[in-house]
This record gives C-alpha cells, structure tokens and sequence, in this order.
C-alpha cells in the first residue's frame, strides 16, 4: 500500500486534479491511466538521463519502472496555467530510496486533453 501525502491546494481545479491523478498513476504504476493520459507523440525528457519520444516507447519505459515500487509520494506543488503544468514533490521508493522531483507538463490545448510532453527533474536526496 503506498501512503499519499497530498498538499491541501493540490485540487481546487480539472486540470490540478489530472496532474494529481497523473502522479498517484505513476506512484501506483498504473501504466494503463498513463498511456490514455498522453498523446501518441508524447515527449518525455528526463533532464540527465534519457528522453523517451511516442506513445510506444512511453509505454516500454514505464514497464520498466514497475520493478522500482513507491511506498509514500508526497505532492507539495501544483501549478497550472493555459497549456502548462508543473508539480513538485517527494517520492519514497520501498528499497529506502528518496526522490525530490519536479515534473513540468505541456498540454495539447489549454482544456487539458492530453500531456503531451513531459521534463522530469529528479534528485536523490
């Protein structure tokens, strides 16, 4: 069971709520709301690692994350304006890892529909 620490503005909108939903998903690796949540030609650039690009390839990288099992995700930011998104927050993996992450969302239009790139800062703190 992973533990969810969600900050209390994190909501209070359709489209802070699909971010939330976006980051429980991956916490849970529900790779299935993932892939239905991004466009065919997703972009996710993973700043100094590696950049995944199309819907297929998104796919195989988060079968690969499903060996790395969250425990606890703490979301302590969420922002969204027009096209754009970003949330921020800490997320504990069950071997004893902790990761600060911020993630930043493009949206195919300003309603949300779907993410259609992704860039991940992410630290091990």
């Amino acid at each position: 069971m992973i533990k969810i620490n969600i900050g209390p503005d994190c909501g209070n909108s359709p489209k802070k709520q699909f971010l939330k939903e976006i980051n429980i998903a991956f916490a849970k690796g529900d790779s299935d709301f993932l892939i239905a949540s991004v466009s065919d030609k997703i972009i996710w650039d993973i700043i100094g690692d590696r950049k995944i690009e199309g819907k297929e390839n998104f796919a195989e990288e988060l079968e690969k994350m499903k060996s790395q099992k969250a425990s606890e995700l703490i979301i302590n930011r969420i922002l969204t304006h027009g096209k754009e998104g970003a949330v921020s927050g800490i997320m504990k993996i069950s071997n004893d890892k902790k990761y600060a992450f911020s993630d930043f969302y493009d949206f195919s239009g300003a309603k949300g529909a779907k993410v259609k790139a992704i860039t991940s800062y992410i630290i091990e703190i």
